[in-house]
């Protein structure tokens, strides 16, 4: 399987992502003040930074990938969650177009709930695999952090943001 996520550990900084919305950061591990840190739940493997929704409501960062000659199954994968009890969260999309441009396929990956964090500060993983959608020749992939609740701050948090394609 390929590869074709640019930067998603986030250890070049927005690297490879095009901001399409509000003001995502990049933040270390070890912040400290309530970010998650080293010892909270999140990736067995991390590095030492991860995505997050700044100060704005929305913040949204995106790649378009193109895929592969004859794709035939795909794998997408990212750790995404949030702050405490705080509802506010991540979603990751793929979405799956044809070479004019029109839809083929949609698949969508969180956002973690507070309760599937246990009202934790951390990110749990999600995942899928599939078949790609016959005709699809790109992908956008799309990351959307959004805070639902009070407060100035942003705290939805993605890292290890995969998507690999096979081709035949």
């Amino acid at each position: 399987m390929t590869e074709l996520i640019v930067n998603g550990a986030a250890e070049q900084g927005l690297t490879g992502w095009l901001v399409v919305a509000g003001a995502p950061v990049v933040l270390r591990y070890d912040t400290g003040q309530g970010y998650p840190g080293p010892g909270d739940p999140g990736p067995a493997r991390r590095g030492s930074s991860f995505f997050g929704g700044g100060d704005t409501p929305l913040s949204t960062l995106r790649q378009s990938v193109t895929l592969p000659r004859k794709p035939s199954q795909f794998a997408v994968s990212a750790w995404l969650g949030g702050y405490a009890s705080q509802q506010d969260g991540a979603r990751l999309s793929v979405e799956f177009l044809d070479a004019g441009g029109t839809p083929r396929g949609l698949v969508v990956l969180g956002p973690v709930t507070a309760e599937e964090r246990s009202s934790r500060t951390g990110l749990v993983e999600r995942s899928v695999r599939g078949t790609v959608p016959p005709g699809s020749r790109t992908a956008v992939v799309t990351l959307q952090m959004t805070r639902s609740g009070g407060g100035t701050s942003n705290d939805g948090y993605a890292d290890n943001i995969s998507f690999t394609v096979e081709a035949r």
